[in-house]
């Protein structure tokens, strides 16, 4: 599974998805090898607010997406695409990624507009 995390320093969880440029994406190794936390910078035509949905993305093939918030129409937009995005609270990116995949990660004590989805991985619908 490919995890992004929307940071703004490759560290911390940044709290707003719409405008980021900067991710941490976990890239599943082979069976003998350990995942990797890759960092990606996006061009800024590929900020995902007012990005063309019909084009390639870089961030293509990832299924969650963790931030601090994201907007309702952003969260659907994500959700055609086949990515999941879930708000929490957590600061710390990498612990993020792996109290997610735990299913114990820490929800986002408001999401805007309720747009996130506040469930962890074993908990999915």
């Amino acid at each position: 599974m490919r995890i992004a995390v929307n940071t703004q320093d490759f560290t911390t969880v940044a709290v707003h998805l719409g405008r980021a440029r900067r991710f941490l994406v976990l890239e599943p190794g082979r069976e003998d090898e350990a995942p990797e936390l890759i960092c990606v910078e996006l061009p800024g035509k590929f900020v995902l607010h007012g990005y063309d949905d019909a084009q390639a993305h870089p961030l293509d093939g990832v299924e969650v997406l963790l931030t601090g918030s994201a907007g309702e129409g952003l969260t659907r937009r994500l959700a055609r695409r086949g990515v999941r995005v879930v708000c929490t609270a957590e600061t710390d990116a990498k612990k993020a990624v792996k109290d997610f995949l735990k299913g114990r990660l820490k929800p986002a004590a408001l999401c805007e507009h309720g747009a996130c989805d506040p469930h962890p991985v074993d908990e999915a619908r």
